[in-house]
């Protein structure tokens, strides 16, 4: 996923997606070519935006609820996010080949994102959802709700239901939802927040580097 990452709420509120979503809602996917993206300054911004925005709801909720955010700066728990974040890319890029329904979605996503992005851009793509979403729904939600089977499992749906801007990219959402899973079990684990945190940042920067340097090898296909 930009697990990543703009078929979702993420990209709803940050890019003005909710907006295009709404409209286009009734459409088709083989409508989705059609719609025009916004430009390099727009989703820039609105991502920078929608990042301060989840760490604002993150910062009222603990305000509401104070609770200790479980995070320490280790090299192990680093090298284990890393590691976990190759596992949700290579996951994505098999489910990619046999889920059609999330090829559509992926592929739709992809284009509307990160088409008028930069290959450098994939550092913000990567640290502002990543640190701004993991705080929000494995620092704050997850602790919250409890840190148990109940509580991996609501706040995994919610991240999930985050990623769907529409009704036609539920597979993004399902698989967001899988990535869920995979963060907040992580987070369990080790009860260091640092793990998710790094494996969303690296799941998303391998996925959206992937995704530039195969466009760039198509461009250059006669």
């Amino acid at each position: 996923m930009i697990s990543g990452s703009l078929l979702n709420f993420y990209w709803d509120f940050k890019f003005g997606g909710f907006k295009l979503a709404k409209k286009f809602s009734n459409r088709s996917e083989s409508d989705y070519p059609n719609l025009e993206p916004l430009s390099r300054a727009q989703l820039l911004i609105a991502m920078a935006v929608t990042a301060v925005f989840l760490l604002a709801v993150a910062r009222i909720w603990l305000l509401i609820e104070p609770t200790r955010l479980q995070i320490a700066i280790a090299w192990k728990e680093a090298g284990i996010g890393l590691a976990l974040g190759l596992v949700i890319f290579a996951v994505s890029g098999l489910s990619y080949r046999i889920w059609p329904a999330y090829q559509r979605s992926a592929d739709f996503y992809l284009a509307f994102v990160l088409k008028p992005l930069i290959l450098w851009d994939i550092i913000w793509i990567g640290l502002l959802p990543g640190m701004s979403e993991e705080l929000l729904f494995r620092g704050v939600m997850l602790p919250s709700i409890g840190l148990n089977t109940t509580g991996l499992i609501v706040s995994s749906l919610c991240f999930g239901v985050l990623h769907m801007s529409s009704q036609q990219q539920w597979p993004y959402a399902v698989w967001a939802g899988f990535v869920g899973l995979m963060l907040g079990g992580s987070f369990l684990v080790t009860g260091n927040l640092l793990v998710p945190i790094v494996g969303h940042v690296a799941a998303n920067v391998f996925s959206s580097l992937f995704w530039q340097i195969r466009r760039r090898q198509e461009a250059r296909t006669p």
